[in-house]
């Protein structure tokens, strides 16, 4: 079987061989070279962003979108339905020495900054973070971890991100555990992730447009109309003089007219249809922008027409989006987990692992683990255990030392009290039985009488086999199955009565 050629039963007829050439198998066989692609000959891969392939701009106009009232709040709204979880290191496997470490380097962190920063990669599709690390105490920790700008970086053929210097434009390849990257939707077609903010472009783009036009119609119809009467005879240079002072008379409301003219004050009375049609163009860029961050509008907006159903279920998709995020931000940090431990444990130690969670979901899950736990009556927790868990000040706890042998919780009182021996006869009786047959002397007689002839089968037997064929012959009209088990329980007796046996 060992020489049998390699393969697979694709169903009961049909059997594929695998290739003689394992490499085939390891390799990659569909690369960008191979298809002919211009960009796998050594240049880097573009953005394959629609937006700025069009208007051939930079991912940085990007950041241009955050000024916009909408654009910011959805960002806010997004962002900190993960910062507002609460996070910390869980040992697992890990020994006390490795999650020491991991613990301290992550407190001496600005972790809040840090996962701002990580979740600027939705927004922007990707982002690189760089990790400053530094020598103490015999060890190699991070002392800083910053979020650079995207624009500074790009893909090779290999996507592999490289850093776009001045000595080279293409790209720099980057120092190995230096750069944490954090992607969006990020696939080998599309190393840069897909950017949220490219959704919103168009939708800002209009709606400063549509703003700007509606200032106008303001500014144009929201007053009332100077309108001026002059004869007919009047010189155009008089007409112009009228014009001025009617203009004036807009913004100081005093004018002085020649008395053959008249001046009359006329309400836009019938224009606030027309700017409810600038409004909606507002409103509907809002909305837009609004989904294509956080997947929905009534988180970010006042709708007084949503059903509460509606804002449940808009709720829900924003905590999709939110556990999404969370996941790559705990994916990223895991990351920077691993490289501490390799850098100053060795590869292949078993590593704790950054994690984030709900506070009120842990906590009832957690506690009731703990009471458990401690009702064993095996395990008791310190107080820094429930500072560290629970967010206990260390004067909110006093540690109760239960005595030696004993249980920190009184023994349970119950009003009934202690039955009479009189009271229950027949119980008595049987417990009279039992302290009887419990006497080690009286139990070893009669285990012994019981025992003594599986014990001598089992003892004179060579091996399972013979002691079967001695049972097959005592008990000839019993099954195989039969004499296997009552083998089973010969041997359990035996073993029960040697232990009885060594106690007496």
């Amino acid at each position: 079987m060992g020489n049998a050629t390699p393969g697979i039963w694709i169903n009961d007829r049909e059997f594929r061989r695998i290739s003689d050439k394992p490499a085939e198998l390891t390799s990659e066989f569909a690369t960008r070279r191979r298809a002919g692609d211009l960009f796998g000959y050594g240049l880097n891969l573009p953005n394959p962003d629609e937006v700025l392939r069009n208007l051939g701009l930079d991912i940085s106009v990007y950041k241009r979108l955050l000024v916009d009232s909408q654009v910011g709040a959805c960002i806010t709204s997004r962002k900190s339905g993960t910062k507002a979880l609460d996070w910390g290191i869980d040992r697992k496997k890990a020994k006390s020495r490795v999650f020491q470490v991991i613990e301290d380097a992550f407190a001496n962190l600005d972790i809040d900054r840090i996962i701002g920063e990580i979740l600027d990669a939705p927004m922007y599709g990707y982002q690189a973070l760089e990790v400053l690390w530094k020598a103490r105490d015999g060890l190699v920790l991070p002392v800083d971890v910053i979020g650079k700008p995207q624009s500074w970086f790009t893909f090779d053929p290999e996507n592999e991100l490289r850093f776009k210097s001045v000595t080279d434009p293409i790209g720099e390849p980057l120092p190995p555990m230096k750069f944490l990257l954090a992607t969006h939707e990020a696939t080998y077609e599309n190393p840069y992730g897909f950017p949220v903010l490219s959704r919103c472009f168009w939708p800002v783009a209009f709606k400063k447009g549509g703003l700007k036009f509606w200032v106008t119609f303001v500014e144009k119809y929201g007053g009332a109309f100077a309108i001026g009467k002059h004869p007919r005879s009047l010189g155009q240079g008089e007409v112009d003089a009228l014009a001025s002072m009617l203009e004036a008379m807009i913004q100081s409301a005093i004018a002085v007219i020649p008395d053959d003219s008249s001046v009359e004050i006329k309400e836009a009375g019938g224009k606030a249809a027309s700017a409810d049609i600038y409004e909606r163009l507002l409103v509907y860029c809002d909305h837009q922008i609004s989904k294509g961050i956080v997947g929905q509008t009534l988180t970010t907006e006042v709708n007084g027409t949503g059903s509460y159903a509606a804002s449940q279920t808009h709720k829900e998709v924003l905590s999709e989006i939110v556990t999404a995020d969370t996941k790559m931000v705990v994916k990223t940090f895991n990351l920077l987990v691993r490289w501490i431990c390799d850098m100053n444990f060795g590869t292949g130690v078993d590593r704790p692992a950054f994690r984030m969670w709900h506070e009120e979901d842990v906590d009832k899950a957690q506690a009731e683990r703990d009471k458990t736990l401690a009702d064993t009556g095996q395990i008791r927790f310190k107080k820094k255990y429930w500072m560290r868990e629970y967010g206990f000040a260390e004067d909110d706890i006093e540690e109760v030392i239960p005595a030696s042998g004993g249980s920190a919780l009184p023994p349970a009182e119950f009003s009934e009290g202690e039955p009479k021996k009189d009271e229950f006869p027949d119980q008595a009786a049987i417990d009279e039985a039992g302290a009887k047959v419990a006497a080690p002397t009286v139990l070893q007689a009669a285990m012994e009488a019981m025992l003594r002839p599986y014990i001598e089968l089992i003892g004179n037997g060579a091996s399972y086999e013979v002691v079967m064929e001695k049972l097959a012959a005592t008990y000839p009209a019993m099954k195989p199955d039969q004499l296997a088990t009552l083998l089973e329980r010969a041997i359990f007796a035996a073993e029960t009565w040697g232990r009885i046996h060594a106690q007496s």
